[in-house]
């Protein structure tokens, strides 16, 4: 069997996931749900697919749902899935990691929440001038937050 250059460029990515520990599995050939085991608590799931213009869209599904962009290559997206796991592993020894990971579940069950009452709501303006209102006070908090604190700086 002749491999193509893509195909092997692909083996290749598939290999470097496994040799961390990922358990790659293949849907159709153009999806891939990624699983990474951090600890006996924590799993990291990722889903990433082939879009139509040859790029490719990656997400993180667990242990919160959140879109990791769109690459031009399935090495940039397996190098973005590695650096993910090495800041995961590092905000797993903070003493705050499973209020972090409960916080960012709760904020993500308010964007369903919302998108709920987007779809099967006539929710009136003053409803979503109030949400604004608060979701721009969330925002704002968050940036105060990060100027009083460290930034991590991890190698990729």
């Amino acid at each position: 069997m002749i491999m193509t250059v893509r195909q092997i460029k692909h083996q290749t990515c598939i290999e470097k996931l496994r040799e961390i520990g990922c358990t790659v599995i293949a849907i159709e050939g153009v999806m891939f749900l990624i699983k990474y085991r951090l600890n006996n608590k924590l799993k990291l799931t990722y889903f990433y697919h082939v879009n139509e213009d040859n790029t490719y869209y990656l997400e993180r599904i667990k242990p919160y749902v959140i879109g990791a962009g769109t690459f031009n290559s399935e090495e940039e997206v397996v190098d973005a899935i590695i650096y993910d796991i090495k800041q995961f592993k590092n905000a797993a020894n903070s003493n705050n990691f499973d209020d972090f990971i409960d916080f960012i579940i709760k904020l993500s069950e308010s964007v369903k929440a919302f998108d709920d009452l987007f779809l099967y709501y006539n929710i009136s303006k003053e409803d979503i001038q109030s949400l604004y209102a608060i979701i721009n006070n969330i925002n704002l908090l968050f940036s105060k937050i990060k100027e009083h604190s460290g930034k991590i700086e991890l190698k990729s």
